[in-house]
């Protein structure tokens, strides 16, 4: 072998052996320094001559700029003196605007040797999440709960019925930490319990059919809560009135409007309209109208949907004076009537020969009534002319 090429492969051989007792050869860097030592690598395979004596520069990356979001972070957690209590962590979160940042410190601390949430703490948890539709996580920590993360507390379980009812796909959930309730020694469904989840049944009261599956619920909730001793205030007393006259249990309802004075309570515009409707749609019109009566005797105003069905039903019934009056008192209380509630009462009129009445009384009812548009009194006036000419 010529001596140019051994001196060659002996300069290559010195070159590897240095590299490979270099410390930094034997614990490798990060992606980001090697990338900062490729020039030292291109120096093996240059000419002995040239780079013999140079030394090899390594030099540290710059750090990663920490985001907002993470020095605010580490300014919390500073905050969080060793031995912190749950009571500290919910100052903590309660100062957060950001929930991802609050979800953070929350995850944070729960991994810290000798602490454990409690039901404050997730309860806070929880609210600062829905407030920041932050969804999935709430619902995360809501299964946490429900498997015995913490300690329960009636505000923590209250506010995750109340989540759950909120939720389309959560609502069976709702009633599974009812039923957790109701086993629970020191956690009893209060009337807010029940007022969420009255509330959340009654949303779903809107087809006849789905309707009777749900009063089903509604009639075992009450007595568990009449058996719990809770005492019923005027709200939720009107919404189980208002389940059994979706229901068209009309008599059930009454029995119910009959008790509200065993609570204290008083019937208002809403108990009033949810009885007289059911009884309306039910066939039972005159018992209807005497609950419409003693409604407005107390000064109550019934709402549109109301008035609408009793003089439809009125009308319907051939009781038009009774039907004429009631339209004159929703409009003096500002309510007006549909183009189908006038229509029924007119052309009514009109095929019991009352034609020219009930000219009149578009004539007069176009004149109080600011929402009857042009369009509505022409249609509503062919309407009568047609029916005058048969």
């Amino acid at each position: 072998m010529p001596v140019a090429s051994k001196r060659f492969i002996s300069s290559i051989s010195r070159s590897i052996y240095t590299l490979s007792s270099s410390p930094h050869f034997l614990h490798p860097q990060p992606a980001c320094f090697l990338a900062h030592s490729f020039p030292y690598a291109r120096s093996i395979s240059s000419s002995p001559s040239q780079d013999q004596n140079l030394e090899p520069q390594f030099t540290n990356p710059s750090p990663r700029t920490r985001t907002p979001l993470e020095k605010q972070f580490e300014t919390w957690v500073q905050k969080l003196k060793p031995g912190f209590t749950p009571y500290d962590v919910d100052e903590a979160l309660r100062a957060q605007s950001d929930p991802d940042l609050a979800l953070d410190i929350f995850r944070w601390t729960a991994q810290q040797r000798g602490y454990k949430h409690n039901n404050v703490t997730y309860l806070t948890m929880i609210k600062q999440l829905t407030a920041g539709r932050r969804y999935r996580q709430a619902e995360t920590l809501v299964e946490e709960v429900i498997a015995g993360a913490c300690n329960a507390s009636v505000p923590l379980y209250n506010s995750i019925i109340r989540f759950c009812c909120g939720r389309k796909f959560l609502f069976n959930r709702a009633f599974d930490v009812y039923k957790k309730m109701l086993k629970s020694e020191d956690c009893k469904p209060t009337l807010d319990t029940y007022s969420l989840l009255f509330n959340s049944l009654l949303r779903r009261f809107n087809k006849m059919n789905v309707s009777y599956v749900y009063l089903h619920a509604v009639r075992s909730m009450t007595k568990q809560m009449k058996a719990s001793g809770v005492i019923p205030d005027t709200f939720v007393l009107n919404m189980i009135i208002k389940a059994y006259a979706k229901c068209l249990e009309v008599d059930e309802a009454i029995r119910v409007f009959r008790e509200m004075g065993l609570y204290g309570c008083e019937p208002n515009a809403y108990t009033y309209g949810y009885i007289a409707k059911g009884l309306c749609e039910k066939g039972r019109v005159n018992q209807g109208l005497g609950f419409f009566k003693e409604m407005r005797s107390k000064c109550l105003v019934p709402s549109t949907s109301t008035y609408v069905i009793i003089i439809c039903s009125l009308a319907l019934d051939r009781r038009f004076e009774d039907a004429i009056e009631i339209v004159f008192d929703m409009l003096a209380n500002s309510r007006s009537p549909d183009h189908l509630t006038y229509k029924t009462v007119l052309e009514g009129l009109c095929r019991e020969g009352r034609g020219n009445e009930a000219f009149e009384l578009l004539d007069q009812w176009r004149n109080r009534d600011i929402s009857m548009n042009d369009k509505t009194y022409k249609i509503l006036l062919n309407g009568l002319h047609f029916l005058s000419r048969e």
